[in-house]
């Protein structure tokens, strides 16, 4: 990757460290993470200080740290499934989302150091590291939360909250298996996505509640039918040897749509309904609570 390549990826993993991850915690409703959360800067901030570090055991050590706090994260997937016993398409996606940064943390700290793990170099790796911020933390974490609030006969939103995982994990066996793996992840990633985005556009939009909230999802939506066509387009150029964009071009329009149209937008979204649900419960058990309410 040239200079400028490398400085935006750079930019849309700082944004994941700072904001999304944290954004997407505070979204997930399970024991301990609230803790995690308010720590989560101590995580974050030596982690951002490695990206602007020379490579090497001086950038490792904050990366480290960084690492650590993802893995902290990951623990909680199978606390999770022990006390829920519920492997539900919803369910899943959120497991997916709980281990997802830790992928991105050793990958992290592998390419900082400038070890080729499993024989990949650095900047294979440092392209794992905003992809498993963003298809695997943010885009599972959103396929569960469309799926849990879908109208529970929907199978397009059990489907995506299925496929969002699964072409996760392709995508990762991909890299040990080949390119044709990978456009298979890619189909099934994108696939899910885009339920995503029907879902999201043609149900949970227009009941909203919250003019911000619905606009937040329409662009949240809409980003994605653009940006999975063109990972298509790269993963199969790359398989079948045909014309694809290049990286730099990749960063530039399918990341930063991701991370911003589709990542952040989300997000905000959902951050904005789960106040105004737990506003309208709050008002609703007060309302309840009153002597007039109980006569």
């Amino acid at each position: 990757m040239g200079k400028g390549t490398t400085e935006l990826v750079d930019l849309l993993v700082l944004l994941g460290m700072g904001a999304v991850v944290p954004l997407g915690l505070a979204l997930i409703d399970e024991p301990g993470l609230a803790r995690i959360r308010r720590l989560w800067p101590l995580a974050a901030v030596p982690g951002a200080l490695s990206l602007w570090l020379p490579r090497g055991a001086l950038a490792a050590g904050p990366a480290v740290v960084y690492a650590l706090g993802t893995l902290a994260i990951a623990l909680h997937a199978p606390l999770r499934l022990a006390r829920t016993r519920s492997l539900a398409p919803a369910e899943i996606a959120v497991l997916t989302a709980l281990a997802a940064p830790s992928v991105a943390g050793v990958a992290l700290v592998a390419e900082r150091s400038g070890y080729p793990l499993f024989g990949f170099e650095p900047h294979i790796l440092a392209l794992t590291v905003p992809h498993f911020h963003y298809a695997g933390f943010t885009a599972a974490l959103v396929a569960g939360l469309v799926c849990r609030t879908a109208d529970p006969a929907s199978r397009p939103a059990r489907c995506a909250a299925l496929s969002v995982p699964a072409g996760t994990l392709l995508v990762l066996a991909g890299y040990f298996l080949g390119n044709w793996w990978q456009f298979a992840g890619a189909l099934v990633l994108a696939t899910g996505m885009w339920l995503v985005g029907l879902v999201t556009w043609r149900e949970l939009r227009p009941r909203a509640g919250d003019a911000a909230a619905a606009r937040l999802l329409a662009v949240s939506s809409a980003v994605l039918a653009v940006t999975m066509l063109l990972a298509l387009w790269w993963a199969l150029g790359r398989a079948a040897g045909l014309p694809h964009p290049t990286l730099t071009w990749m960063a530039a329009t399918h990341g930063v749509g991701n991370a911003l149209g589709f990542a952040l937008c989300a997000l905000l979204a959902w951050r904005r309904l789960s106040a105004d649900r737990t506003a309208t419960a709050r008002t609703e058990t007060a309302r309840t609570a009153t002597p007039e309410a109980r006569r």
